[in-house]
């Protein structure tokens, strides 16, 4: 007879201790924690950025280098775009006054339309899709390459060096494409207006007069600052922290852009309830 078989022992991974009544409240409070505990870094990033602003020595040959990349990248876009979002704008708020036999506001509502709400996402939405997706795609390559390792051994601090060029230029170039957003939105909308909706164009300009004030221009420019800021630090956030190689960079720069693009509709909701109750309106 043939020795006796003895009884495998079981495996490590049989060997699992049976769920208790804790751990699926252990699991719901760590994936209910995996999303604050990402905004709070997203946040030190932010006050890291702000801090190693002020820091030196400054990297001015690097901001000019984004600074020109970026706007190269969203200029002739942001020109095109800001065309029929001004029509759209005009013919709708002109169909509707119209309606209401209030041609005379039709000027000052759409301008003030362009200015205040149109113009500084359109600009901060084609500056986190094309500059912001490039930014991240560029920082998590250099991470999953081991570089930012390899600045931090030296006593070179990434965030200095590759971050506070990055959302300056963001920054700088949101608050000058404002602006010609804006001009260019108010052209589309009086011509649209006046050539298709057969509107005056004295009217126009006088409506745009009586109801615009100097802080509706303020209020544009201060958005765009925040949401140039914004755009870059979500995209340099992303790009300093991919997962699972080339493959999580481009997971990356998906969610930089789609994490930009929810903080920003929020933000703006936010800044318009705060700048209506804060100035008055012209006239009021």
């Amino acid at each position: 007879m043939g020795p006796t078989a003895r009884p495998r022992p079981r495996s490590a991974a049989r060997r699992r201790p049976r769920a208790g009544p804790g751990r699926a409240g252990v699991s719901a409070a760590a994936r209910l924690a995996g999303p604050l505990r990402q905004s709070g870094r997203l946040f030190a990033l932010s006050a890291t950025t702000v801090r190693e602003t002020f820091r030196r020595p400054f990297q001015v040959r690097e901001l000019i280098e984004q600074f020109w990349f970026v706007a190269s990248v969203t200029i002739l876009p942001a020109a095109l775009v800001s065309i029929p979002f001004g029509a759209v704008i005009a013919l709708q708020v002109g169909s509707l006054a119209q309606q209401l036999g209030a041609q005379s506001f039709t000027g000052g509502a759409s301008v003030l339309a362009v200015v205040q709400q149109a113009s500084p996402l359109i600009v901060a939405l084609l500056i986190a899709g094309a500059g912001g997706a490039a930014i991240c795609a560029d920082l998590g390559s250099r991470t999953i390459r081991e570089e930012l390792d390899a600045m931090a051994v030296m006593g070179v601090s990434p965030v200095q060096r590759l971050v506070v060029p990055r959302v300056l230029a963001t920054m700088l170039v949101a608050v000058l494409l404002n602006g010609l957003v804006s001009v260019v939105g108010t052209l589309g909308g009086y011509f649209f207006n006046v050539v298709l909706q057969h509107g005056t164009p004295g009217a126009y300009l006088s409506s745009f007069s009586a109801l615009a004030q100097l802080p509706d221009l303020y209020i544009s420019e201060f958005k765009a600052l925040v949401f140039g800021f914004v755009a870059g630090v979500v995209a340099a956030y992303r790009g300093l922290n991919p997962r699972g190689g080339p493959k999580g960079v481009g997971d990356a720069v998906n969610q930089s852009v789609v994490i930009t693009f929810l903080l920003l509709f929020f933000l703006n909701m936010v800044l318009t309830a705060v700048y209506l109750q804060l100035v008055p309106q012209k006239g009021a």
